[in-house]
């Protein structure tokens, strides 16, 4: 007993150990994609942020567990993303040890390894290095335990260890609906342990599809609500769907198999449902699964188990369901985490059975054979991690494999410009648009780079074409503001920042913009102190009166008003955090109003100093 547990820790302590190694250059990573969306989230920060994840609408997604895990990650990592994904690879190194003692005790040939190649399998690398993606290997850990507990309870009996498993199950579903599958795989346990389900294993399997049932719909409500913000995919017919779903399986096989060339987003396909050829993989795939359903008692039982389980396992990414992803792509590495386990443990399970039957040769060509198949996942794993370490690496790494991707050159652009290479960001929101032409962000962001390239004309036609798309878009309404402002077309550029008010009330640029405007134009028909005065305050109140360039335009404000003592105060403030933050520049800018406002003068009286807030 005792040598047994020993050998459990050390295999376990060498998964992780593996594990770790090979995903350093992940770890060393930084924030990509939608990270920022939950670094960033006001619930994630909210002090009453677990109450509103558990029993509000207010999320993107019903998944108050995981929700529970990132609350609790802020208050100790902050925005450092270290933390994030070691936390991550950590989880992923322990569900694959988990892995290794269910097939264990599944007594399938190769466990240990099929659990190793799990752990370092490429594909994997779009879970367990993309920090979002926590969502999936915390999942994962309730859906191991949940099928360790059945398989104690299905062996000794005990209704504690049935009671426990459901609790796990349930556990699972609240981190991550897509185990939502997970009744069919404990009855497909049960059948490949004992050769068939009676009544009591489909009695027992109830609870479990109760809580599929009722947490599956409770995330699709969310997904269409919150997610999609009531936005359908565009589809063709469900003909095409149909077909799609018949695709799908095939693709993934193909990447559990052969992990090369793997990419953040696939090309999404255009499947025609009105030719039969279009169903002819799946109508492949029926008709293997009723093969091996016909040969299950011999050898077709290990293909039935392990590919069925593979694709049941998919079936909630089939394509019937909408989902936010398959805007870009129908396909999706991250969504095959939970079911690649099927198809690894079928093929080292093969490759051990042949070893053993070739005899004393086997016991050369398995060791070797493994290690090969190891060394060229682990360095694969490695390489894949390194891409995700930066968003501008990933979205280059991206656009070499898929350059039709077109967020990904939005994203490419969105990165370009946080870095100032504005004629740069500006050649990649073009590409997103040659693609998609109806990205009204691409628009947006197009305009805000021409803007800075001091296009601002080309930059007015991109805002233009935004709100042709989309008229109640806040921020294209301000940023057409901003531009005509720059054109010196003042009346229309309050024109547009009211109306990006009325659209948002607490659009802070607009409220900032609109509030300096009014306190600072030299033309008095278009001056009006007091409602300067009212945006100011407003914006200032909403930031906590912290904000530099806040408080910069409500000292101007103020000073419009006659309110100099206020402005004196307001400005003063501004100066010293501009200092505290190093901000030299600005800071010589508001010395030179303050200055101004002790003289008893507004902004507008002098010519020589830049508008606050620009």
């Amino acid at each position: 007993m005792n040598n047994t547990w020993k050998s459990v820790r050390l295999g376990g302590a060498l998964i992780v150990l593996l594990t770790l190694v090979v995903y350093l250059p992940a770890m060393r990573g930084g924030f990509i994609w939608d990270d920022a969306l939950l670094v960033n989230n006001p619930l994630v920060k909210a002090k009453d942020g677990l109450y509103r994840f558990w029993f509000t609408t207010e999320p993107s997604d019903y998944y108050p567990l995981t929700w529970t895990l990132s609350w609790l990650e802020w208050r100790l990592w902050g925005n450092s993303a270290v933390g994030y994904h070691t936390v991550n690879v950590l989880l992923h190194a322990i569900n694959a040890t988990l892995v290794w003692v269910i097939l264990k005790r599944l007594r399938i040939r190769g466990a240990w390894l099929a659990a190793l190649i799990f752990a370092l399998h490429p594909v994997n690398t779009a879970t367990a290095a993309w920090i979002s993606e926590q969502k999936s290997t915390f999942s994962m850990l309730f859906y191991t335990v949940t099928i360790l507990l059945y398989l104690r309870f299905d062996e000794e009996g005990g209704w504690h260890w049935y009671g426990f498993s459901l609790v796990a199950f349930l556990l699972a579903l609240l981190s991550k609906t897509a185990v939502v599958m997970l009744p069919f795989v404990l009855l497909g346990c049960v059948w490949w342990r004992r050769g068939r389900i009676t009544r009591k294993d489909l009695l027992y399997s109830c609870p479990f599809i109760v809580l599929s049932l009722v947490l599956g719909l409770v995330t699709v409500w969310f997904q269409y609500n919150r997610a999609l913000g009531g936005y359908t995919i565009p589809r063709t017919s469900f003909l095409s769907d149909l077909a799609v779903a018949g695709w799908i399986p095939w693709f993934y096989l193909y990447k559990a198999l052969v992990p090369f060339n793997l990419s953040m987003i696939y090309p999404r396909w255009n499947i025609d449902g009105s030719r039969i050829i279009s169903y002819l993989p799946g109508i492949i795939l029926m008709g293997c699964m009723l093969l091996f359903w016909w040969k299950r008692k011999s050898w077709g039982r290990p293909l039935l188990f392990g590919l069925g389980y593979f694709v049941v396992m998919l079936f909630p990414v089939l394509g019937f369901f909408d989902q936010g992803f398959y805007v870009y792509s129908l396909v999706a590495d991250h969504w095959q985490y939970y079911s690649i386990i099927g198809v690894i443990a079928l093929a080292v399970s093969a490759g051990a059975t042949f070893c053993h039957r070739i005899g004393e040769r086997g016991r050369y060509i398995g060791p070797i054979a493994a290690i090969a198949v190891l060394a060229i996942l682990g360095l694969s794993t490695w390489r894949r991690g390194g891409v995700f370490q930066s968003k501008q690496m990933l979205w280059r790494d991206t656009l070499a494999k898929n350059p039709d991707a077109w967020i990904a050159h939005y994203n490419l652009g969105f990165e370009l410009a946080n870095q100032g290479k504005f004629a740069e960001a500006a050649a990649e929101f073009d590409a997103a648009l040659q693609i998609n032409p109806d990205y009204i962000p691409a628009y947006n962001n197009l305009g805000n780079s021409l803007l800075e390239l001091g296009k601002v004309t080309e930059a007015v036609e991109q805002y233009e074409q935004a709100l042709r798309l989309k008229p109640d878009h806040p921020g294209a309404h301000y940023n057409l503001g901003n531009a005509l402002l720059r054109l010196g077309k003042v009346p229309e550029a309050i024109t547009q920042c009211r109306e990006a008010l009325r659209l948002r009330p607490d659009f802070p640029p607009a409220l900032n913009k609109l509030a300096w405007i009014l306190a600072t134009n030299r033309d008095p028909n278009l001056r009006n102190s007091s409602e300067a005065v009212q945006l100011a305050e407003r914006l200032n109140a909403s930031t906590g009166g912290q904000q530099t360039k806040t408080l910069d335009v409500l000292a101007a404000a103020y000073a419009e008003a006659g309110r100099f003592k206020d402005a004196v105060q307001a400005a003063q403030k501004a100066l010293d955090l501009a200092m505290a933050e190093g901000q030299r520049e600005l800071a010589q800018q508001i010395k030179g109003r303050l200055k101004l406002y002790q003289t008893g003068r507004p902004f507008h009286e002098s010519a020589a100093l830049t508008a606050p807030g620009s």
